[in-house]
C-alpha cells in the first residue's frame, strides 16, 4: 500500500542519514541557506552618473546593462541646457539573469555643468543622496522594518572629459562635496578621442589632482593573505585602472564578418567590449561581478554609519538644550513663586 511504501522510504532516509559522518552537524549547509534566501529575495543597486552634458554617460549605462534607458528622453538644444537647473531623474528596471533578480535603479544628474554660473550646482545631487540616508534613517527607526525599501546611492560614476587638461573646477568641488557621502569612481569619458599616449597622461593627471586636492574616491578593498595570484594580479589591475578610460555604443557594426557592439571611423573600428581600446570590461565587471557587494558594504558601513550617527548627535543635543530650557523655566517659575510669597 501508499503507507507502506511511505514508510520505507523514511526508514531508507534515516538510515541514509544515520550512515554519514557522525561528527558531521550540517551547519556547513549555512551558506547554501543564505544564498538560496537572499537569491529567492532578489538583489538592489543604485548607481549615480555624474557628470556635464554630452560625454556618453547615457550611451555608458546602456551598454553596461544591456538595455534602453533614455529611450523616451527629450534632448535639449544649447539655448535649453544654458537655462536649465540640475535635476534628478530616477530609472528603474528589473534585470534577471540565470535566476538571480536584480532591481537597478540609474539617476541621472541632468545639467550639471550647462549653465553659464555653476556655483553650488551640485546641491540637488548631495541633497538626493541625504534624502535618501533620511528616509532609510526613518524606515530604520519605524515599527515595520521587515520590508524596508533601500534606495541609498551606493556608487556614483562621475564622469571627466577627455578635452580638458585634468579636472575643471567644478569636477574638484562637486567630488568634495559628495565624497564623504557615496563612492565616487571616476570615469575618463569619449576614451576613442585620446591616443594610447594621451590617455596614459590624462589618467596619470587626474590621478594626481585628485590626491591634490583631497578627494576620496573609491578604494578597492585589500586582498587577504589566502587570495590567490590571478585574484591579487586583477584587483591590481582595476588599481592601476582608475579612471576607467570607456567607450559606450548601443549600435551593432560588422567588420570582417564580426559583429560588435562599437563606432565606425574614417580611420578604423571601435570596439566597445576590446580591452585594447577601452577599460570598458573591466568597469562593468567591477561594478557587477566583484565589487557591487563591497560598494554597497561601504555604504551601509561607512557613508550611511556617519550620517545616521550625525542624526543621532544632533537628536541628543536637541533633548539636552530642550532639558536645559525646561530646567531654567521651571527655576525662574520657582523664583518668581518665592518673590511673590515673600
Amino acid at each position: 500500500s501508499d503507507k507502506s511504501i511511505q514508510c520505507i522510504c523514511s526508514i531508507c532516509v534515516c538510515r541514509s542519514l544515520q550512515d554519514q559522518d557522525k561528527d558531521y552537524v550540517g551547519f556547513a549547509t549555512l551558506p547554501n541557506q543564505v544564498h538560496r534566501k537572499t537569491v529567492k529575495k532578489g538583489f538592489t543597486f543604485t548607481l549615480m552618473v555624474a557628470g556635464e552634458s554630452g560625454l556618453g554617460k547615457s550611451t555608458l549605462i546602456n551598454s553596461l546593462f544591456l538595455t534602453d534607458l533614455y529611450k523616451d528622453r527629450k534632448v535639449l538644444n544649447a539655448e535649453e541646457r544654458i537655462c536649465q537647473t540640475v535635476d534628478i531623474v530616477k530609472h528603474t528596471i528589473g534585470i534577471e539573469e540565470k535566476g538571480v533578480k536584480l532591481r537597478l535603479t540609474i539617476i541621472d544628474t541632468p545639467g550639471l555643468g550647462d549653465a553659464v554660473n555653476n556655483t553650488d550646482s551640485w546641491f540637488h545631487i548631495e541633497q538626493y543622496i541625504d534624502q535618501q540616508f533620511e528616509q532609510y534613517f526613518r524606515d530604520e527607526s519605524g515599527l515595520n522594518r521587515r520590508n524596508i525599501q533601500d534606495n541609498r546611492v551606493h556608487c556614483c560614476l562621475y564622469f571627466i572629459s577627455p578635452f580638458g587638461h585634468g579636472l575643471r573646477p567644478l569636477d574638484v568641488e562637486c567630488m568634495r562635496a559628495l565624497h564623504e557621502k557615496v563612492n565616487i569612481i571616476p570615469v575618463l569619458a569619449k576614451a576613442d578621442s585620446l591616443t594610447r599616449a594621451e590617455i596614459f597622461k590624462k589618467k596619470r593627471k587626474i590621478k594626481e589632482e585628485i590626491k591634490q586636492f583631497g578627494i576620496n574616491i573609491y578604494e578597492f578593498p585589500e586582498c587577504d593573505s589566502d587570495d590567490d595570484d590571478e585574484f591579487r594580479m586583477q584587483e591590481q589591475i582595476l588599481k592601476d585602472s582608475i579612471p576607467f578610460a570607456v567607450i559606450g555604443s548601443n549600435i551593432q557594426v560588422e567588420s570582417k564578418g564580426h559583429k560588435f557592439r562599437g563606432r565606425i571611423y574614417p580611420w578604423g573600428v571601435v570596439e566597445v567590449e576590446n580591452p585594447a581600446h577601452s577599460d570598458f570590461l573591466l568597469l562593468r565587471n567591477m561594478l557587477v561581478r566583484t565589487h557591487m557587494q563591497d560598494l554597497k558594504d561601504i555604504t551601509r558601513e561607512t557613508h550611511y554609519e556617519n550620517y545616521r550617527a550625525q542624526c543621532i548627535q544632533n537628536m541628543t543635543r536637541m533633548v539636552v538644550q530642550e532639558r536645559k530650557r525646561r530646567w531654567v523655566e521651571s527655576e525662574f517659575i520657582d523664583w518668581s513663586f518665592y518673590c511673590i510669597k515673600k
